[in-house]
């Protein structure tokens, strides 16, 4: 996926609306642009607060996958690498051809 597909894809998961990404504008994330979830830790900290309980540990668990095969912690792990084990936990990830 490219990065305006994954940002598209998890601001749709938390919340903006197709009206809302192409105005660019929407008042309840207090935002005039599509967060860069690809790029911005910040705003995937702000992501990963939809998941309840049993998602999140389903993320967690992603996250370890995506932190490994980048040679790092889970810890560490770059804000491309969980936007990508975000949509890959909620079933939205789609593989580039």
């Amino acid at each position: 996926m490219t990065d305006e597909q994954i940002n598209i894809a998890i601001a749709k998961a938390c919340g903006w609306d197709n009206d809302d990404i192409e105005r660019g504008y929407t008042l309840c994330q207090f935002s005039e642009i599509v967060p860069d979830y690809c790029n911005d830790l910040n705003a995937m900290h702000e992501a990963e607060k939809i998941f309840d309980s049993a998602l999140y540990c389903r993320y967690i668990d992603e996250l370890c996958t995506q932190a490994i095969k980048g040679k790092n912690s889970m810890y560490l792990a770059t804000a491309a690498q969980r936007a990508e084990a975000f949509l890959k936990t909620i079933g939205k990830w789609e593989e580039q051809n």
